[in-house]
């Protein structure tokens, strides 16, 4: 049995997957320890599975300006790094450095920019992770910037032509962003690394791509210690059975319409419920709304009875029994959807969301509203056509069957079993 540190930060999107893979390793008969902000504590105890603190603390409920900021859709993912996370680097690396202590294998996250600084100090094996394809920045694949939206109006013939002028450019700006990453290894006696939000933050011994392998990959410039899993599907903490409110609901008609928010767009709605239903009044259709509980009791108001208003439900159960899912593109849930067999409507806000919905477009399966355009009927029109047109819901269920036979969790502790059987060699460096 090992004991396995596995550290990561933000919304439940960035959590969930390793919430699954914490209690895939446990059944393996290891030992893992999930460092996170405190204010997941009581979710990880709910699993079963141990805790340590980690930084940083913000919490996303209790700060809803960080949030906004963070959302953007032009300096999200700016401030994030600059704003939130390299702030508390030092905090992170004493508390994840106290975690690992005895530990014989971690797992990192894109945002935990202490762990590879904590792992050059601690020589210790690790195995490093990516949520979607964005983080690759590859010149054979094409991403969309967040901060470029208009650009996948573009033929996609031109972005392969320049997808490593933009990859490119996508890394210099980042790496002026991580330059007091580079200052913080030095003032430990550590030598500059490659770009720590790039090549820097992968692990030498296996790099985990926590999604499905309908998006393609991996490339000639992936790493060469890439394995593609499939995602980590994880519900708690909304449970794994619906309410009886809603099997009543479901049972009492057509297969709704699924509006979402996820865990952090949630928090900066604006008139998203509202039009929400106002395109369900304009279709004559049913529809189910998960609004958090801040806003359930205001929106369960405005709602008819062809509209139910819940705080939340788990998505593996709900989805598969929808008509089409309308959500903000964050790669857990759009990930569920494709498991799902069901066309979906993407309102991606920042970060790689834009990214993910034009890539789900592109596989057939969705249309796209952008926030600042979503209106009623704008969203009735989008759709209309998902359910209107057969060809979404036979490329959803073909891409589902796919999906379906990927064994996410199994397929990531098979690779960190094997970096603890053979000694942990690393991988060269390139």
């Amino acid at each position: 049995m090992a004991r396995i540190v596995i550290t990561t930060w933000g919304s439940f999107g960035d959590v969930n997957p390793y919430l699954a893979l914490g209690l895939g390793l446990r059944a393996r008969g290891h030992e893992p320890v999930l460092c996170m902000p405190p204010y997941y504590e009581p979710v990880i105890r709910q699993a079963g599975l141990a805790f340590a603190p980690g930084a940083p603390d913000a919490d996303p409920a209790l700060d809803p300006d960080m949030v906004r900021k963070c959302l953007h859709p032009y300096r999200g993912a700016e401030s994030i790094f600059r704003e939130v996370l390299i702030p508390a680097l030092g905090e992170a690396h004493e508390r994840l450095t106290a975690a690992v202590q005895g530990a014989d294998l971690v797992v990192t996250h894109p945002g935990a920019l202490a762990a590879p600084i904590v792992m050059a100090q601690q020589r210790l094996p690790w195995v490093s992770t990516v949520l979607s394809p964005l983080n690759f920045m590859s010149a054979y694949d094409p991403i969309l910037p967040p901060m470029a939206p208009w650009l996948r109006h573009v033929p996609y013939a031109v972005h392969l032509r320049y997808a490593d002028w933009i990859a490119g450019g996508g890394r210099q700006v980042a790496a002026r962003w991580m330059e007091p990453v580079q200052q913080f290894r030095a003032s430990l006696g550590l030598p500059r690394c490659k770009d720590p939000l790039f090549e820097g933050q992968h692990s030498p011994y296996a790099v985990l791509a926590l999604y499905s392998g309908v998006f393609g990959g991996p490339y000639p410039d992936y790493p060469a210690q890439v394995t593609i899993t499939g995602q980590l599907r994880y519900d708690a903490p909304h449970g794994d059975a619906l309410s009886p409110e809603l099997e009543a609901f479901l049972h009492a008609g057509d297969p709704p319409l699924v509006f979402t928010l996820g865990s952090s767009a949630v928090e900066m709605a604006g008139r998203f419920w509202e039009e929400s239903l106002d395109a369900l009044q304009r279709l004559g259709r049913r529809g189910v709304l998960l609004v958090g509980r801040k806003e359930l009791p205001r929106v369960a108001r405005l709602a008819t009875d062809r509209a139910l208003v819940v705080d939340a439900a788990p998505h593996s159960q709900l989805f598969p029994r929808a008509a089409a899912v309308v959500h903000p593109c964050g790669m857990g849930t759009l990930g569920t959807a494709l498991a799902s067999a069901v066309p979906q409507l993407a309102v991606p806000h920042a970060n790689d969301q834009p990214d993910n919905a034009w890539r789900l477009t592109r596989l057939g399966v969705a249309r796209t509203v952008y926030p600042p355009r979503y209106r009623g009927w704008r969203v009735a029109t989008e759709l209309r056509a998902l359910l209107d047109m057969p060809s979404y819901r036979e490329r959803a269920q073909a891409l589902a069957a796919v999906v379906q036979r990927e064994d996410g969790v199994g397929t990531a502790c098979d690779v960190i079993d094997r970096v603890l059987t053979r000694g942990a060699v690393p991988a060269p460096r390139s």
